[in-house]
């Protein structure tokens, strides 16, 4: 990643190097340029002590022009809608590069999993 920028900013930087090698035309690159769907959620937890904690969600839905959106879920502290976004864009590159019939998507949880406890 590139020093002293968001995730997503580098990934937009890669995605418009990659444009101008490969030549891609500017409508799909616009298109590429922005997710198809973005989700934000607060995910209700009844924690060990009874009280409710919310957790923050997220999902990207970055393309699905080669099929069903594919990637997974990212638990940590420190996940934002910044890199989600990112790694959604990552994926459908990399489903894109090995030749799968997927479109890329990510999603992540604001928490830290090892703080909770089996039942929570």
């Amino acid at each position: 990643m590139l020093n002293n920028i968001s995730p997503y900013k580098n990934a937009l930087i890669q995605l418009q190097i990659a444009a101008g090698i490969l030549k891609i035309n500017k409508d799909i690159l616009e298109i590429l340029k922005v997710p198809k769907r973005i989700l934000r959620v607060f995910i209700p937890v009844r924690m060990d002590d009874g009280r409710i904690k919310n957790f923050e969600g997220f999902r990207v839905q970055h393309n699905d022009a080669r099929g069903p959106f594919k990637g997974g879920i990212r638990y940590s502290p420190q996940v934002s809608m910044d890199e989600v976004e990112a790694l959604a864009m990552w994926m459908t590159w990399k489903t894109a590069v090995v030749g799968i019939p997927y479109g890329g998507a990510k999603g992540g949880i604001v928490v830290d999993s090892k703080k909770l406890s089996q039942g929570s």
